[in-house]
């Protein structure tokens, strides 16, 4: 385990805490949080289910406001929504009544972009994520997994500053989400963006992130974080890869059993 020093973030959570109010009950959902991303850095926060995980980017992308903290985008305070911010949400958030190209054309239209520069951007996501030949093809006509590359091609398509990413393939089939996230890093390798990404399987937080944080369950905190000083393409039975799943294993069962 190492621990980066870094002051020249991208994106800050500072002290944030959050707290759902459920008729006389409180939920205190994340206790204290701080953490930088870098500029470009693919970053995965990796915990138990109801660890605030999901709540700690709908904070970080101006869906929430924190009741404590402050979120900072490049030095500025976050208190809203913006295009600045994409985000690939766990189940397909697609429009049923549009087609692939309308689908991923979405993000550039809606900042104004004239319609033959919308389609352009379009077709280049749509052949990043290899679904060329079905950019008429409506959702319902489409597999889980082509579904959920729309939904990455959209966000891409709006062209975020920080894109985030929750648990996007925990609907898919295990051969479809290995290969979806092979997909991924090839994708961020060609589109260098800011990446959080939200998961509970530690080898697939060790097969994408440069960098793993850990949460503890509710209240949310971040217990502790994992530099992966591996290269890519990772290999899921490297003698590294191993070591290093089992130390987060190890440190996730403590939590657990804390």
């Amino acid at each position: 385990m190492q621990t980066q020093n870094q002051t020249d973030y991208k994106i800050e959570a500072r002290h944030v805490s959050k707290f759902f109010y459920v008729r006389e009950d409180v939920i205190h959902s994340l206790n204290d949080v701080s953490l930088g991303v870098k500029t470009n850095e693919f970053l995965v926060i990796l915990g138990p289910g109801q660890c605030g995980k999901s709540t700690l980017i709908d904070c970080m992308s101006g869906v929430l406001q924190p009741d404590y903290g402050e979120i900072l985008l490049n030095g500025h305070m976050i208190t809203e929504t913006g295009p600045s911010r994409g985000v690939v949400f766990q189940q397909y958030a697609l429009f049923p009544w549009k087609t692939v190209t309308d689908n991923v054309a979405f993000g550039p239209r809606i900042r104004g972009l004239p319609t033959a520069e919308c389609r352009e951007a379009a077709q280049k996501y749509i052949d990043l994520v290899g679904l060329q030949g079905f950019e008429k093809h409506f959702p319902h006509q489409l597999s889980g997994g082509m579904r959920q590359r729309v939904c990455i091609a959209r966000a891409y398509a709006g062209n975020p500053e920080v894109l985030f990413m929750d648990e996007p393939f925990s609907a898919l089939d295990a051969q479809t989400r290995y290969a979806m996230e092979g997909e991924i890093l090839k994708i961020a390798e060609k589109e260098k963006k800011t990446v959080i990404f939200i998961t509970n399987n530690v080898e697939e937080a060790i097969y994408l992130g440069d960098r793993i944080i850990l949460m503890s369950s509710l209240p949310g905190t971040i217990k502790t974080e994992f530099v992966v000083d591996m290269p890519r393409p990772r290999n899921y039975t490297d003698p590294m890869f191993l070591e290093l799943r089992l130390a987060i294993s190890e440190r996730m069962e403590l939590i657990l059993d804390a």
